[in-house]
């Protein structure tokens, strides 16, 4: 045996969608119900776990032999439910190394993250069934009844409805081998097969949770709204002063009338008031701000050991590869600002919550930034947080060739810092002399590299920061002035995209190869890797102009054609890039034996000994891949005793 194609259903009580597989699957009653397989591409068998069939001992001993290929279509939920049903403890599972998956083969060609959506797509003849849906939810997921208990379906309870899942079942392997098939002509590198890999075991290591912290700030939570509530409605008057339409009503009793409670309305409002009209859109601004969500999404995806599992998605941007945040969503968790992080912390988790409130303005506020500080080291460890200084302004600056920033990287120099100086015309020390300035510096650097205006610099809150609207444009002309390599480079690749769409021949630019095969341009990245946009030809874009489309998952997750230009090409090559560098470093760090618990952005979070080298790992981080010669990299740290930003 050589490979082995695997699909399986399986029940349990808890929300997939909500605590992740590896959650689902510790569940007393979790059961594989149907395991699908097919050996070495041959015909699709369906073994009937819930009937009391058994999987073949060949097969069974496949799965954790490494000498055999294991395929799924999201490979991750089979690899986790099966350990389970072999009956490895928590925290252990089968060793993703011999693990493939086609979702993420389907990923790195541009198409969607979805069996059905991929199968879609590629114009499949076997097609993923569309009524598995409703059976997954008849067989897979517990039912109401009418007194709101809830009580599972078995296959008996509808023997025809099984024989469909069944059927639905052995499709969905077809499926998962006709894309295989489908796939062939553009394998992905063993290279990235590693990368997968290792993505797959920081996501089985999980990261520990101070679950006492987590059930605190949840209580904390409650006594606010509670306190807040009841002030409310004494204020006001009103049954439920939550209700928009009440409050409004209310509002216009005493003169004031508005059409919106937005947050952005509420604030203009308290501009203006005074009294018991100031103290009730007050109230209802902090209750607004009380949100405790990714505090519920750390208790529902726990595990028994207290590890958080499956946070991190591989090539969850499918247009760069770029990982994305799953379940508590790590990649936009709120900044922390207070001076006295520790004794907030120290406040709330010992549910001392009066004094929380009487020593800070904000509740809200607070358990908002507590979030990074749920995430903590196993007893004799610490974290070692490590991140690139600046990395997509060193990629961009490298591929481009803009010499002046080069000379700020190669002299240590604050990117941010030096735009900042350029653009006020003061020297800015980052915590020094005109350190304000820099955030406003840092502002002009992500809204401007990737050909953004004026609209992007008051998208990035440029008028938040003291930059007056008369100032926006001339900033931006000196901001294109100041980078002209920069500026080529967007249009270069303009050029280059162009030519390889509307004339089907390849093109290069920069170092940056592209090419059209099969009806699909590829973009060559300098690690080698590819970026794919699928059936690309030439279009008008919004503004009336020749621009390359392509299909592509756009809003609402929905299979679109998309319109994109040089600019947003560069985008795209700078931060797929910068990720490339991400996971060589990655895989350096565990190569040297620091365990990566979790990874945002630019920043590796590793668990290590106490007595572990900071040094160490920045110097490892920041090491320059071979494919990268000329890029100047830095990596930073710093070292805690509980997640938060330095």
């Amino acid at each position: 045996m050589k490979t082995l194609s695997i699909d399986i259903e399986t029940f349990s009580p808890e929300p997939l969608t909500k605590c992740g597989v590896y959650r689902y699957c510790q569940a007393p009653e979790f059961e594989v119900l149907l395991f699908g397989y097919s050996v070495n591409s041959g015909p699709v068998q369906v073994v009937d776990l819930a009937a009391g069939e058994r999987i073949p001992a060949d097969v069974l001993a496949a799965l954790t032999d490494p000498a055999v290929f294991k395929w799924a279509f999201n490979a991750q939920f089979e690899r986790v439910c099966l350990s389970r049903y072999l009956g490895y403890p928590v925290g252990q599972y089968l060793d993703p190394d011999s693990w493939y998956c086609t979702m993420v083969w389907s990923a790195t060609l541009g198409l969607p993250l979805s069996l059905e959506g991929a199968g879609a797509v590629l114009g499949l003849e076997k097609q993923k069934l569309k009524e598995g849906k409703d059976l997954v939810r008849y067989f897979c997921t517990p039912a109401k009844a009418r007194d709101g208990s809830t009580f599972r379906r078995l296959p008996a309870d509808a023997p025809e409805k099984w024989a469909a899942f069944k059927a639905y079942n052995l499709r969905d392997v077809e499926t998962e081998m006709s894309i295989q098939q489908k796939l062939s002509r553009f394998p992905v590198s063993p290279e990235e097969w590693d990368n997968y890999h290792l993505d797959q075991r920081i996501n089985d290591r999980g990261i520990l949770l101070d679950r006492t912290l987590v059930a605190q700030a949840i209580r904390c939570d409650e006594q606010f709204k509670r306190t807040h509530l009841e002030q409310a409605r004494s204020v006001t008057g009103l049954e439920n002063p939550n209700s928009p339409a009440q409050l409004k009503a209310w509002l216009m009793e005493r003169g004031v009338e508005t059409g919106s409670l937005s947050k952005a309305s509420v604030q203009e409002l308290l501009s203006q008031a005074y009294g018991e009209v100031e103290l009730a859109l007050s109230l209802r601004q902090e209750l607004a701000k009380s949100s405790v969500k990714k505090y519920t999404a750390m208790e529902s995806v726990v595990c028994p050991d207290d590890r958080a599992r499956g946070l991190i998605q591989f090539y969850g941007a499918n247009r760069t590869g770029r990982f994305a945040g799953r379940l508590i969503q790590v990649q936009n968790l709120p900044q922390n600002h207070l001076p006295d992080l520790k004794q907030a912390r120290t406040l709330v988790r010992d549910g001392r919550f009066d004094a929380v409130e009487l020593l800070y303005d904000s509740v809200p506020l607070v358990l908002s930034e507590l979030i990074r500080t749920a995430f903590i080291p196993k007893p004799g460890c610490r974290f070692f947080v490590a991140d690139f200084s600046a990395i997509e302004a060193r990629v961009i600056a490298w591929i481009a060739g803009e010499q002046w920033r080069q000379e700020v990287f190669a002299q240590g120099g604050d990117i941010y810092c030096a735009s900042a100086s350029q653009m006020f015309h003061v020297p800015v020390v980052k915590h020094g002399v005109n350190g304000h300035l820099r955030q406003k510096g840092k502002i002009a650097e992500l809204a401007l590299c990737y050909g953004g205006s004026v609209g992007a610099l008051k998208a990035m809150g440029a008028l938040n920061y003291g930059l007056a609207e008369e100032e926006l444009k001339p900033l931006v002309d000196a901001w294109r002035q100041s980078n002209p390599r920069i500026v080529k480079f967007w249009w270069d690749v303009d050029r280059a995209a162009a030519t390889c769409v509307r004339d089907r021949v390849p093109a290069e630019t920069h170092g940056i190869r592209f090419f059209y095969q099969s009806g699909m341009m590829f973009i060559v990245l300098p690690s080698g890797r590819k970026l794919v946009y699928v059936k690309p030809k030439m279009g008008v874009n919004r503004y009336g102009s020749d621009s390359v489309t392509y299909e592509g998952v756009g809003e609402q997750k929905k299979w679109l054609r998309l319109e994109s230009y040089g600019p947003k090409f560069v985008e795209n090559i700078v931060q797929a890039t910068a990720r490339d560098i991400l996971v060589e470093a990655m895989r350096r760090l565990e190569a040297a034996g620091y365990q990566i618990v979790m990874h945002v952005h630019d920043e590796a979070v590793i668990e290590a000994p106490t007595d572990s080298s900071l040094e160490d790992i920045c110097a490892i981080m920041g090491q320059t891949p071979a494919w990268a010669g000329g890029l100047l990299l830095r990596a930073d740290g710093y070292v805690c005793d509980f997640y938060q930003k330095d």
